[in-house]
């Protein structure tokens, strides 16, 4: 066992001890002593108010120059002597102390540690708002339901994949010494005679929480239906003086499922980590489901609240009716919810099945390309909802359509999602760059974002500070956006260092920005603050042909996929380029990174998608993965469960494909009707496919798909900052 030992050093010094002379003998230099940290404190703030530390008071008996490590007990970090960190709301806690630890560095190596406290008050917990409303299936009352308020649990995930433990389950917000009433769930209200229930004076909540009505059981008809589970999303807590009707049927259980999917293992286990990003991620998803129902009616909705996005309406009526097989007792064929429910299961096919209906939502939008038949043929004797399907789909996914804002020039042609979960993206002929908010609204107005040279803008990346830089195809320049739209690169933006015929973009995780040149076969490196890092002409990537798409892995390296070759180029941080070839690399464009650093080409032309490991080799066959959907593949991304997206411009869908190559799509992807010609694509903090069309066909729009995959940390160059690519937040 190792013994506590002083600490002391030898560093070219006569030290008793050390091998030098005994005291009296010679001479004899004192022992290198370690530093002491002082981390200041304890320290006082408030959730969401910046808290400033000072590690001022630490020493060095060498008077060494000291480096400072600073973690901030809720999975917070920081670095320097006087940092600052931004404590998020704990749900459902007034107050927090957390545990606040200084670590110190001297040039010897040698370290001090030292903690502290920082006790950060919560935002007041909300008296109830006035919540009512009515379960129902179809036109028919539920009555006897009970119907529970959860809040999402902030402790860790749920989501597909994940268990259900006690570190995701839903939060129950009702008092049962209030309702009077509770079970194994937790505390519930009734349903009366009408279907109707009232939660008012029966709950808090506090500000951030993410709330959901949870209605099971009841009578429908002449019997109890234990196998009912309905579900409607409410969204953030609501402030007292609101007053908030919550209609609760199949239609708004589609649109709960659908919205928070990456989040929910099941009906009563939805969560999210307390950290600032996935709190975010979790508010954006609760938040879109009132893009596809109106909560006070429990209708589909036709068109999105903002006025630009249409949403699918028929399918989501239909989804509907396939749950109304085991809700509604006008269906009364002997066994149905138990065909619902094998149709359904967790796993898409491999897993448990679901034991009501709000789970069987979940899991078909988890896996919205298992059983599609098999749900589509349940027999539904008098469906609910209409206007519904008249055929059978492709696949279940779930897409809003959003035009307008700008997104009025054809070629649309790269999307990058920032850390608020807006998208961003740019429009060739338009020459204009357009922000759409988390729920689709334009928010770079009518026009989209224009001038700072902007000219045939192409590829487009979200850097550290949420600022936006774009490449300008027929501008030879790179123009740099404020988060709020405003130019930050001048009236021509940044010229010079080899920018010719500029296409990718990508920021690494210290705000380098990376631009590949079609023309010099060259890559440009520049500062956060425009200026030129490789040289007059650029890095050379060689023989590559054509440079198109770069993409940075969490070692600093630069990836960059070659649009008239069969080679692609790793460039380190120096701009040292290796040339890799084969595994069917064939006229490359987009390429993305994985969570272990490899690297993924789309193959326009081999109608293959390559991995390449971080040394080169190849690690999908001689040639690469293939997919039926696959046969002119551009954009690649991955989401937080480290599936790869790619879009195919060609066949108009796009294919999922994970982390072994095997397609977890539909054999020829996924479809949506208004994917034309999709070229870009991106996933969010809350797990939502963004893909932008270059085709006319489309309406010039963009398609998200609702909680098809799994969030993720956006931007990218904070993925990349963190060593968090293909992971969630």
């Amino acid at each position: 066992m190792r013994l506590g030992l002083a600490v002391a050093a030898c560093f070219g010094v006569v030290l008793a001890g050390c091998g030098g002379s005994s005291p009296g003998g010679g001479s004899t230099t004192a022992p290198v002593l370690a530093p002491t940290a002082n981390p200041g404190g304890p320290y006082t703030g408030s959730v969401g108010t910046p808290v400033s530390f000072n590690g001022s008071a630490s020493s060095d008996p060498q008077s060494e120059p000291l480096t400072y490590a600073w973690n901030f007990g809720d999975g917070g970090t920081g670095t320097g002597v006087n940092p600052t960190h931004t404590y998020a709301q704990v749900a459902g806690v007034a107050s927090s102390t957390y545990t606040v630890t200084l670590n110190v560095m001297d040039t010897y190596g040698l370290t001090g540690q030292k903690s502290t406290t920082a006790t950060i008050q919560g935002l007041a917990p909300l008296t109830d708002a006035a919540l009512t409303g009515t379960v129902a299936t179809g036109q028919n009352a539920i009555v006897g339901a009970h119907v529970y308020l959860f809040a999402a649990n902030t402790t860790g995930y749920g989501g597909s994949g994940i268990a259900a433990s006690s570190g995701n389950a839903s939060v129950s917000l009702l008092s049962a010494a209030q309702t009077g009433t509770s079970d194994s769930v937790g505390a519930y209200v009734l349903t009366g005679s009408s279907g109707t229930y009232t939660m008012s004076g029966d709950y808090t909540c506090t500000t951030g929480q993410q709330l959901y009505i949870y209605a099971l059981g009841g009578y429908s008809g002449t019997a109890a239906n234990a196998s009912s589970g309905l579900m409607a999303a409410i969204g953030s807590c609501p402030s007292s003086s609101s007053s908030v009707v919550a209609w609760v049927n199949e239609v708004s259980t589609v649109a709960a499922a659908y919205s928070f999917a990456g989040f929910a293992t099941d009906s009563l286990h939805v969560s999210s980590p307390n950290t600032a990003l996935a709190l975010t991620g979790i508010a954006n998803a609760f938040a879109n489901a009132a893009n596809l129902v109106k909560l006070s009616t429990g209708a589909a909705l036709a068109t999105t609240p903002a006025g630009n996005g249409a949403a699918p309406q028929a399918e989501i009526n239909t989804l509907a009716n396939i749950l109304s097989t085991c809700v509604n007792p006008s269906n009364s064929v002997t066994g149905i919810c138990n065909m619902l429910f094998v149709a359904a299961p967790a796993g898409g096919n491999s897993g448990a099945n679901p034991a009501d209906t709000a789970t069987a939502a979940i899991n078909i939008a988890h896996f919205p390309a298992a059983d599609v038949s098999d749900l589509y043929d349940l027999p539904i004797t008098t469906p609910p909802y209409s206007p519904a399907l008249s055929r059978e789909p492709n696949d279940f996914t779930v897409a809003l359509t959003f035009t307008g804002g700008g997104l009025s020039g054809s070629g649309l042609d790269s999307i990058a999602i920032d850390g608020a979960g807006n998208a961003w993206v740019t429009s060739y002929y338009g020459n204009s760059v357009m922000k759409l908010s988390s729920l689709g609204a334009p928010l770079s107005g009518t026009a989209g974002y224009t001038g700072g040279g902007l000219n045939a803008p192409t590829g487009l990346a979200i850097d550290l500070s949420g600022d936006a830089w774009v490449a300008n195809f027929s501008g030879a320049s790179v123009t740099e956006f404020s988060n709020g739209g405003s130019v930050l690169s001048g009236t021509s933006g940044y010229t010079g260092g080899g920018l010719n015929r500029p296409y990718g973009v990508a920021v690494d995780g210290t705000g380098n920005v990376w631009v590949a040149n079609e023309v010099g076969t060259s890559v440009t490196k520049l500062s956060s603050s425009g200026g030129i890092l490789s040289g007059t002409n650029g890095y050379s990537v060689g023989g590559a042909g054509v440079p198109w798409g770069i993409a940075i892995d969490s070692s600093g390296n630069a990836w960059v996929s070659n649009d008239t070759g069969t080679s692609v180029t790793k460039l380190s941080s120096t701009g040292t380029a290796s040339s890799f070839s084969g595994g069917g690399l064939a006229d490359t464009a987009g390429v993305a990174i994985d969570s272990s650093g490899n690297a993924w080409f789309a193959n326009s032309l081999g109608m293959t998608v390559t991995e390449l490991s971080t040394a080169g080799a190849v690690l999908s066959g001689a040639s690469g993965f293939s997919a039926v959907g696959l046969s002119t593949p551009l954009g690649i991304a991955f989401d937080g469960s480290d599936n790869a997206w790619i879009t195919d411009s060609a066949s108009n869908t796009i294919t999922e494909l994970n982390g072994t190559g095997s397609n977890l799509s539909t054999p020829d992807g996924y479809v949506a009707s208004s994917l034309g010609g999709p070229g870009g694509v991106a996933i969010d903090g809350s797990g939502n496919v963004w893909i932008a069309n270059r085709s006319t066909l489309s309406g010039n729009s963009v398609t998200e798909l609702v909680g098809a995959g799994t969030p993720t940390v956006t931007p990218l160059a904070v993925a990349v900052k963190n060593n968090a690519l293909g992971a969630r937040p």
